[in-house]
């Protein structure tokens, strides 16, 4: 009965020890990434919403792993078997547990669900509630690169910046600037992810996505597509570069006085070639 016992314990006591201990050195790992849960620093004014749901829904979870084990641990004790002649009292229903379980998971979800419309509305809100744009860029994704289109930013005339899967583009915004971001796509669906904005937003045919950030920080980061679109869509990458205002609009007058960076984009002119690549010629619209 005693050996029977301890192999039965010894399992969760096991596992116990082991998520504690992955616990432990993941805080003393990177204090500042435990604090985040995997999230990278945020970069936007917006992306600190983001980041504080994510965060406050990590506790809720570890808060009802916590009792959801605690629980189970109670019962393995409380009720475990003594004797090997011992039956159990045969409870046929619980109606306090049965409420329980049933009301508890939906005030779980209705918590938060109540706080990710409140963190949306902050993020995404409508258009007589979001902050007047100070730069508008056009998003253009097409198989399989990006060209940014930036509207009426070079004496009211608009310019734009190609790449191709050889040669990422690179999108330049004005630190702590309301930029509004219109998403097309002229061929299939794509998707304008920034990871360290945390926040991504699919672009669709024929679908007018829009959204606005305002990065807070300097510094270069790392976009791609984050929608499966073909065959290098996992080359379809690009980089976002915050700077000064007075950096952002010498980036503007270098592509004003190109002829070739002149008027809006919304197909591409780039020749998506790249050793391995067949050549892609997309069309202007």
């Amino acid at each position: 009965m005693g050996r029977h016992t301890s192999r039965r314990w010894r399992r969760p006591l096991l596992a116990a020890v082991l998520v504690g201990a992955m616990l432990a050195l993941s805080g003393c790992a990177d204090g500042t990434r435990f604090e985040r849960v995997g999230m990278p620093a945020p970069k936007t004014k917006q992306a600190h919403y983001m980041l504080d749901l994510w965060q406050w829904a990590w506790l809720a979870a570890i808060i009802v792993g916590v009792v959801v084990w605690g629980l189970i641990f109670y019962a393995v004790i409380r009720f475990r078997r003594r004797s090997d002649d011992e039956i159990p009292v045969q409870t046929r229903y619980n109606l306090p547990i049965e409420i329980f379980y049933t009301i508890a998971p939906v005030v779980m979800v209705v918590v938060l669900f109540t706080f990710t419309v409140r963190v949306q509305d902050k993020v995404l809100p409508n258009d007589q509630n979001a902050p007047r744009p100070d730069a508008k860029i056009l998003v253009v994704g097409q198989k399989w690169s990006w060209t940014f289109n930036y509207v009426d930013a070079a004496d009211g005339k608009t310019v734009h910046e190609g790449g191709t899967p050889a040669q990422p583009p690179t999108l330049y915004l004005p630190i702590n600037k309301n930029i509004r971001f219109d998403l097309y796509s002229p061929d299939v669906i794509h998707s304008f992810w920034v990871p360290a904005f945390l926040f991504k937003m699919d672009v669709v045919p024929g679908r007018d996505n829009h959204f606005t950030l305002t990065p807070d920080r300097t510094g270069t980061f790392d976009g791609k597509c984050a929608e499966l679109c073909g065959t290098y869509h996992s080359r379809m990458l690009f980089q976002v570069k915050v700077v000064s205002e007075s950096d952002y609009e010498a980036h503007i007058e270098k592509l004003a006085a190109n002829p070739d960076n002149q008027g809006e984009a919304k197909g591409t002119n780039y020749d998506n070639v790249q050793p391995g690549l067949s050549q892609e010629k997309g069309s202007e619209e």
